[in-house]
């Protein structure tokens, strides 16, 4: 099965993710409860705009547009029935994006979870999922996708359903996990143990990591224990541009240019293969972070305590907090 990831990765050493797909599509009219799938068949200008941003930012990867584009999300908007035709045209669309690049960048399918819990937490057997992905993979083959990038995880069995899809489908495929409770993925996943998740798998994953969370420090913690679990796999961090708050009704991430142009380069000195960014990562962000990736000189891998000091205080409890009892005590003999 071709590889497009490790070939380039072979050419070039580190991968630029693009950016946000939901935040950068409300900025640009996405209403709040509209499903971002839709604009594939409504608004394609917009969706290819969206893409070329983070093309010419510099992105060697773009995620298409169809994080929620299984049955059982596109149900939500009483669009079950059009799984194949939104995510082909999530595909396509981003192709099109990527032919203007003069340059190899790869078409990542995103696959996100489906929003419904597995037997025996919840009603969705094991193969109703793997239906249920493999439905919507097939779609973004067929318009153009390189890759399934199976992303936000929680579950690993749901984890493995997709991936289980990707394999039947014929796609290479990666997957990551979201660590945004108490450093572990929200149904107790821990950084250490998400490489293990498809061990088994008769086709092994192109890559996996994390994404989302709840910003830079964190992720580049998580980083930090993948690594140290799997020191020879491609891992993937694409994290979140900063911290969200409010600001009148819209949230605003706190991130600028040069914090994630920072974050790309602890990334690289932790291990990371393949970084990008999540929520509020706009295509400003993300030419800083190629700027950073093009420029930069292999530094020694981070502690904790660099991490804090460059890019800002952990958010979240850590999976392991031992891990930061010695940053706690120096700062303790400092006072």
């Amino acid at each position: 099965m071709n590889n497009p990831i490790d070939e380039l990765l072979a050419e070039k050493g580190i991968l630029l993710a693009d950016g946000a797909t939901g935040t950068t599509m409300f900025s640009m009219g996405l209403e709040a409860g509209e499903a971002p799938e839709l604009w594939n068949a409504e608004r394609p200008d917009e969706v290819i705009k969206f893409h070329q941003e983070f093309v010419d930012a510099g992105s060697d990867i773009i995620l298409t547009n169809s994080f929620g584009g299984t049955r059982h999300r596109l149900k939500l908007h009483k669009a079950q029935d059009r799984v194949h035709e939104l995510n082909r045209k999530a595909a396509e669309l981003a192709r099109k994006a990527a032919g203007n690049a003069g340059r190899t960048v790869i078409i990542a399918g995103s696959v996100g979870p489906t929003g419904e819990l597995l037997v025996p937490l919840g009603a969705l057997t094991y193969d109703e999922a793997v239906h249920a992905f493999e439905e919507q993979i097939r779609g973004l083959k067929d318009g153009g996708a390189d890759v399934a990038w199976i992303e936000t995880m929680s579950a690993p069995d749901e984890i493995r359903a997709a991936c289980q899809a990707a394999i039947n489908v014929g796609l290479p495929y990666t997957y990551t996990g979201s660590f945004d409770t108490a450093g572990k993925t929200m149904m107790g996943l821990a950084p250490k143990e998400i490489g293990t998740v498809a061990g088994d798998m008769p086709q092994q994953p192109v890559a996996h990591g994390a994404n989302c969370g709840v910003g830079p420090s964190d992720i580049l913690s998580t980083l930090l224990d993948m690594t140290a679990a799997a020191p020879s796999a491609t891992i993937i961090v694409k994290g979140n541009c900063g911290i969200p708050e409010y600001r009148g009704a819209e949230i605003h991430y706190s991130g600028t240019p040069d914090l994630m142009a920072d974050y790309a380069r602890l990334a690289m000195d932790g291990g990371a293969r393949i970084i990008g960014g999540c929520c509020g990562t706009t295509a400003e962000h993300i030419a800083a972070m190629r700027a950073a990736i093009d420029n930069h000189a292999q530094g020694p891998r981070p502690t904790l305590e660099t991490i804090v000091s460059r890019v800002g205080a952990f958010k979240n409890k850590t999976a392991s907090e031992n891990d930061l009892a010695p940053v706690r005590e120096r700062r303790r003999r400092r006072a």
